[in-house]
């Protein structure tokens, strides 16, 4: 299993709607972060829109990537026949094998029901020839739904990225996910996070956390996963708790990516 940094590991400085850094992290400042760290792999998200790119600036970044010896992964939101054909599109472009996708897109409306996401994809199959697919376990469905998907479209090369922590707005634990989702998992995004109780005792928050901190028992989880032999790569993604500016935001970011890359490098070396 790969592992490597992702666009959503630096989130707040590649920009959050609302919160645009006066200078965003681009492609090209995330494949210096993977080589300062000494890792191969970056996965591209929806955060940083790669159908925007022109073919030149599609052309600098696979260059730029292979002359580093860094494997691209790219992501992308709305599950339509014709977004999964551009993206398929793009990742050959860039030498990318996989492709994350998150189905719902909020921006247009888009929440297909699961009879039109397993027609979407039984469809989609000549595009992805020779790619592999994942779709993320985002909170609107239940793990078990996202796995009679994947059995329903019944493809070798579409399956699975499994985040640890977005499956909570579904009220499922991070248990009830891999017991239904590590046989079909091609890509594992880590997202640690925390769960604290209110002070009036009358709920809890959930936030996120450096790798290694909260509540996600990685090694388990790794240990779960392997026997399938199925997922590829780990990514790391945060949900970095926000300062009074963006500024502090971005610099605590980083701090944690470094913590959470220490806790990190010894489970995957």
């Amino acid at each position: 299993m790969k592992f490597g940094l992702s666009s959503y590991t630096y989130g707040w400085a590649v920009g959050v709607p609302g919160h645009d850094p006066a200078k965003p992290m681009d492609e090209h400042a995330l494949l210096k972060e993977v080589c300062a760290h000494g890792f191969r792999l970056l996965q591209i998200g929806d955060n940083l829109p790669l159908e925007n790119f022109d073919d030149s600036r599609l052309l600098a970044l696979k260059e730029a990537a292979d002359r580093n010896h860094i494997e691209l992964e790219i992501g992308a939101r709305g599950l339509t026949a014709d977004r999964i054909q551009l993206y398929a599109g793009i990742a050959r472009k860039l030498g990318a094998e996989f492709i994350r996708f998150v189905i719902d897109d909020p921006t247009s409306g888009y929440r297909p029901d699961i009879e039109r996401i397993i027609e979407v994809l039984t469809e989609s199959l000549a595009s992805l020839r020779g790619l592999w697919l994942g779709l993320e376990n985002h909170d609107r469905f239940a793990a078990a739904q996202f796995r009679h998907i994947v059995d329903k479209v019944a493809a070798e090369n579409v399956g699975i990225c499994l985040d640890t922590a977005n499956s909570l707005g579904a009220g499922e634990g991070l248990e009830t996910v891999v017991a239904a989702l590590a046989p079909v998992t091609f890509n594992l995004h880590i997202k640690d996070f925390e769960a604290k109780r209110l002070p009036h005792m009358m709920g809890f928050t959930v936030t996120g956390c450096p790798a290694g901190t909260g509540l996600v028992d990685l090694p388990r989880l790794l240990e779960h996963l392997r026997p399938f032999g199925r997922c590829r790569s780990a990514i790391l993604e945060q949900w970095t708790v926000p300062e009074n500016d963006l500024a502090s935001t971005i610099a605590k970011e980083r701090d944690w990516a470094e913590t959470s890359l220490a806790y990190l490098k010894p489970l995957f070396t």
